[in-house]
This record gives structure tokens, sequence and C-alpha cells, in this order.
């Protein structure tokens, strides 16, 4: 880490959808988090790669809930070490996040990942956090180009944004740099709280924007413009060299990629 650098608080949501989570039912386990992936628990892999980094310090995780911790010896060691601080997770990822975030100061840099990332490396979040603080934005958003994706792992299906200078995954990997961070998660949580009527969310953006993007006339950066300029901080976006930090696990077939890789990276 450079003189210029500021270390940075890693939080980790690790809750999920509760005991129906298909890819929690299909490993067996309390809460998808503890989905096992070569052997290793995937929340204990992104906690791995976290303490790895040259550029994170402290460690918070926001869930798994009380009841699942009190029955995992392991996670339950872990938390009461001190090493990592643990809260109780809300009813949403964006809520999660806007709690803990309320409790830390406004200066620290904050990288908000998920317990999901099985694949996340200690490479990964040193190039995330080092190319977002050089942005100069308050926050900021790791994306991988589908083309790069799709080539490197061709029996996945991700989701991508499609927009004029190409398609774009998200990574789940996000950078709050600085005190005006903060409404980028209030703006977050009041989105996912009116995700059932879009209309609200298409006037926050803007109509023109919307149809631009829809006529895929829209590029990343005046996406990120638009949007820095509507909701009063300055958003950017970090696309990533690595295809592996768009791969996280949301089903069972994700689940099922990540084991295949992991195993291919161990012969």
């Amino acid at each position: 880490m450079t003189n210029q650098q500021t270390a940075f608080t890693a939080v980790v949501l690790a809750a999920d959808r509760g005991p129906d989570d298909p890819v929690a039912k299909a490993a067996g386990v309390r809460c998808k988090s503890l989905t096992p992936v070569g052997g290793k628990r995937m929340v204990f892999r992104v906690l791995d790669a976290l303490a790895a980094s040259k550029v994170v310090n402290t460690y918070i995780l926001c869930g798994p809930p009380q009841s699942v911790v009190d029955h995992e010896p392991d996670l339950g060691t872990l938390i009461s070490s001190g090493r990592v601080h643990w809260f109780e997770n809300r009813a949403t990822p964006s809520s999660s996040a806007f709690q803990v975030l309320q409790t830390l100061p406004d200066e620290t840099p904050v990288l908000l990942t998920t317990a999901d990332h099985a694949l996340l490396s200690a490479r990964i979040v040193d190039y995330f956090c080092s190319e977002a603080q050089a942005t100069g934005c308050d926050v900021v958003a790791g994306v991988a180009r589908h083309d790069a994706v799709t080539a490197a792992f061709p029996q996945t299906r991700r989701t991508a944004t499609r927009l004029e200078d190409g398609a774009y995954c998200g990574c789940n990997l996000f950078a709050f740099l600085t005190p005006r961070a903060r409404q980028a998660a209030d703006f977050w949580r009041r989105v996912e709280n009116q995700r059932k009527n879009p209309l609200r969310v298409i006037r926050v953006l803007g109509w023109h924007a919307v149809l631009r993007y829809l006529m895929g006339r829209l590029s990343l950066n005046e996406a990120l413009d638009r949007i820095s300029r509507r909701l009063g901080f300055k958003a950017g976006a970090v696309v990533l060299p690595y295809p592996e930090a768009a791969v996280d696990v949301d089903s069972v077939s994700d689940l099922k990629l990540v084991e295949d890789i992991v195993s291919n990276r161990q012969m």
C-alpha cells in the first residue's frame, strides 16, 4: 500500500434468502455463505482473499443471522476473536449495507462485497481498490466486459448491461470512498424499496437516459455522468481485467461452475 492510499474497511454481506435458498438447500447448509467450494466455505474464501489483500485492514461481516452463527463454531470463534466484526443482517442487502456504513467514520474508504464471491482473490481486491481510488469518484463499482467473461467461461450465463461501448457484467465489488458516498448507499436502499415500481426509479435517472439506453446509444461513461449529475455524488466504474470477478454463486449451476474452476486450479 502506497503512502497515498488509505486502508479500506471491507464489508461482506453474508446473509441469503433464508432456508429456501436453492444453493443452501443443494449444499445442505443453513445459509448460502456456508456452502463449501473446494473444501472451504465460501464466506471463509472471501475473508481469506481480503486478509491477503494489501489494502484492507478491517473486516466486517453483515450476516449470517445470529441463529446461524450460534450453530457454526468456526464462524463464532472467528467473530469472538475480534478479527472479524459481525452485524446482524437486515431484510435486504441494501438496508444491511446502509446499516453498517452508518457505523463507520465518513472518511473511511469502504469495500463492499458478498460472501458468495467464491472466486475473489487478493489480486482482484488490490486492483479494484487501487483503481477505484485513482478515479477521484465518491462511489465506484467493479465491472467486467461480458465478452471477456463468456470467453473465459463459455458454460456460464451472466446478466449483462448492454451499452453503446459494449456489454458489462457486475462484479459485486463497490467502493464507498468519501462522505458523499454514503448518499449512494441511501439511494440503493430507496431504489431497492421501489423495485416493484420501476416508474419511480426511471424518474430518478431520467427518461432521456433510459431511452438512449433502450436504443443502444448510452455509453458507460455517459451513464455514470448522468447518474452523478442526478444524484449528487460522483459515480465511477473500474473495468476489471479478471473475468472470474463477475462469477458469483447465485444458482446451483453457478456452484458447479466455481467448483470446477477451483478444482482445475488445484490440479
